[in-house]
């Protein structure tokens, strides 16, 4: 008898038990899968989901970890992991034979076209559903991509170092990769020490890809394995600052409306600049072990990738070298840099190894760089125009920003490139909760399109209400949250081309606007929180939060709205007071309750405020200072109410057209 079976009285089930490592066969769904394709992708069978009654799946075609209950177990096949080892060891640059009769001769197919870079201006084809390449019929016309892909096998990324050193391409990154830090004196040879742990190293190998998905570099990274350091002995601090994108944002309206250009460099192997105060010794890497010294190690005198400690070495040199050389970093953001000279100004923000800078003389933005180059190896990329996945076009009237190549690669990747368009990203008045009767889908796939999509946020403010609402659900999503997230792809299909037009203008004050939508969430009752502020033209700070409590009026959720406002308000006017932009007058935020104003004004509404958190009161005090004014507006004037529920067609392309979101072929005309 099982502890369960004495406990319950009831003899527990084990059919759904099943051999671990056995073949098995998950089911696609249907959302998933064209008409013509494979209705299963072959996987070996790992274990049981811990959150969910599902089967833990490793994707063979995918290289990925799945959970679902649709699956089909050949118990009798097992998966020969030493084959596999082997196939994937012996990967050779191809001669020149038929890119038919190379697949049919048993290349790991499902793998190059997983790694392989897509070709230039050709979108890229998604795997082959076929897992049994002997089983594949002959395709009697080839695709651009597949053509691409064969012909540059050797673009594969390697995934160690013996299948890199087969290519000539990797083994002169790793050439310059060991130039470079030679260069850099990062380290010394020295004896193996007794009392001290040895890190290991490995290489890292990354095609870097230009915004038009061409391939600008091969890279070959050495890195520390940083996840045997001990925390107090191997290193103390390691917290850096990287510049959000509300300062991005703003930096880029503020250059629209002065008429500034925005240029932007990039430290070469930006983590070995950064110094180290502990001893720390790691291994030579493979294939440059010094002859006739193999049993010594490394003495590292500078930071490598890979060490907890890196990226605060990196902020602490470059905030040393900004501090030399008479900037100013802005208390609010420290990221920010600024030196003024006169009437003169240049403003440096910085992401990493990114250094983004503009400012209103050309002179002294031509000695900064030539500075940086200089002190460190830098690579001038001149005006800016790609960061971080975002296209910026630096025009005469303003800059538009936009995430096109980004929102293709979505589409693409969720099999959505073809899909039937849509205007809105929500469907008006519909209520989602987290149990609504539909079957569970598969929360990796969820998690991973509401992940995608919440970057496409940093331009596409329309769709930020409807990816915050839908990410409430990641834990356990079902059918309802998935047809409403590929909802959103399909409305960005049809709008792919749209940004947001900072275009140059002589109004430069900033304005905010705050909403709430009371009680709006089904599950718990609780209030969704939205605000936007411009700077002139298009809006460069938004959000849309649920918020932490329930309110018992709309005054209340207004008001708890308006506080969390006011908070962002006055962090966003010190830092366009820091780059120049100071705000004479209080700062605007319009709202849309004249219950909630009152109460920020007149403290005879005690008794209806009691009860609130004593944090959200810090507006009352703003208030009073003349920071912030708190004026009522309309509702048809609320910009805020797109990040506060879903609008009608006409009203959401209305506010979508206020806050600066267009099509890069019509901006401006708003």
């Amino acid at each position: 008898m099982t502890p369960i079976e004495a406990w319950s009285g009831k003899k527990p089930s084990a059919k759904h038990l099943r051999v671990f490592g056995s073949i098995c066969y998950v089911h696609t769904p249907t959302e998933q899968s064209h008409k013509l394709e494979e209705k299963t992708e072959k996987g070996i069978f790992i274990g049981y989901s811990t959150q969910s009654k599902g089967y833990r799946i490793y994707n063979l075609k995918t290289k990925k970890l799945i959970i679902s209950r649709d699956v089909e177990f050949d118990e009798d096949a097992m998966w020969n992991w030493d084959e596999e080892k082997v196939e994937r060891q012996s990967v050779m640059i191809p001669k020149e034979t038929p890119p038919q009769q190379q697949q049919e001769e048993g290349t790991d197919q499902a793998e190059m076209e997983r790694r392989s870079q897509q070709a230039p201006g050709s979108p890229r084809r998604p795997p082959p559903s076929e897992e049994i390449e002997e089983e594949t019929p002959p395709r009697r016309t080839k695709l651009l991509s597949d053509i691409y892909e064969t012909c540059n096998f050797i673009m594969l990324e390697p995934e160690n170092f013996e299948t890199a050193v087969k290519h000539k391409v990797w083994v002169q990154a790793m050439e310059e990769e060991i130039k470079m830090i030679e260069k850099n004196n990062t380290w010394e040879l020295a004896d193996r020490p007794k009392d001290k742990e040895v890190i290991g190293v490995k290489w890292i190998y990354n095609t870097k890809l230009n915004a038009d998905g061409s391939i600008q570099k091969h890279k070959a990274r050495l890195v520390a394995k940083g996840y045997s350091q001990l925390p107090g002995i191997d290193y103390t601090e390691t917290f850096a600052p990287v510049a959000p994108l509300d300062t991005i944002r703003a930096l880029i309206a503020i250059a629209a409306n002065k008429k500034w250009k925005i240029y932007q460099m990039d430290v070469k192997s930006v983590f070995l600049n950064g110094y180290i105060d502990e001893e720390i010794y790691v291994e030579q890497p493979q294939g440059f072990i010094a002859k006739g010294s193999e049993e010594k190690v490394l003495r590292l005198k500078k930071a490598l990738y890979g060490l907890k400690q890196a990226p605060r070495a990196w902020y602490s040199r470059i905030d040393k070298y900004f501090m030399d050389r008479g900037f100013r970093r802005s208390l609010s953001e420290p990221t920010l840099y600024i030196k003024s000279q006169g009437n003169d100004t240049l403003i440096v923000s910085l992401y990493v190894d990114y250094l983004i800078y503009t400012g209103n003389n050309e002179k002294m933005i031509q000695d900064f760089k030539e500075d940086m180059m200089k002190t460190f190896e830098m690579s001038d990329l001149g005006l800016m125009h790609f960061f971080l996945g975002i296209e910026i076009n630096q025009e005469k009237e303003g800059i538009f920003i936009c995430q096109r190549k980004y929102t293709e690669t979505l589409l693409k990747k969720f099999k959505m490139e073809s899909c039937k368009t849509v205007t809105t990203p929500l469907v008006t008045g519909e209520k989602y909760q987290k149990e609504d009767g539909s079957q569970k889908v598969d929360g990796s796939i969820y998690r991973s399109l509401i992940g995608s999509l919440l970057y496409l946020t940093a331009t596409r403010p329309d769709i930020m209400f409807a990816t915050s609402l839908l990410s409430r659900f990641m834990q356990s999503p079902s059918q309802v949250h998935y047809a409403a997230a590929k909802r959103i792809l399909r409305y960005l299909r049809g709008t792919k081309d749209f940004g947001i037009w900072y275009k140059s203008t002589n109004d430069a004050k900033l304005v905010g606007y705050t909403d709430s939508d009371w009680a709006g969430s089904v599950d718990d009752m609780k209030n969704t929180s939205g605000y936007t502020f411009s700077l002139g033209s298009g809006i460069f700070s938004w959000a849309s939060k649920k918020q932490a409590t329930v309110a018992q009026s709309s005054a209340e959720a207004e008001y708890i709205a308006a506080a969390a406002t006011s908070n962002q308000a006055i962090w966003l006017r010190r830092i366009l007071e820091d780059m120049g932009e100071k705000q004479e007058e209080p700062m605007t935020i319009y709202c849309d309750n004249k219950s909630a104003i009152a109460i920020t004004k007149n403290p005879v509404q005690h008794s209806r405020t009691k009860h609130i958190d004593i944090k959200y009161h810090s507006l009352r005090e703003a208030t009073s200072r003349g920071e912030i004014e708190l004026k009522y507006c309309s509702t048809e004037e609320q910009l805020a109410d797109i990040f506060t529920k879903a609008l009608p067609r006409n009203k959401f392309e209305e506010l979508r057209m206020k806050i600066g979101v267009c099509h890069k072929h019509i901006k401006g005309e708003y």
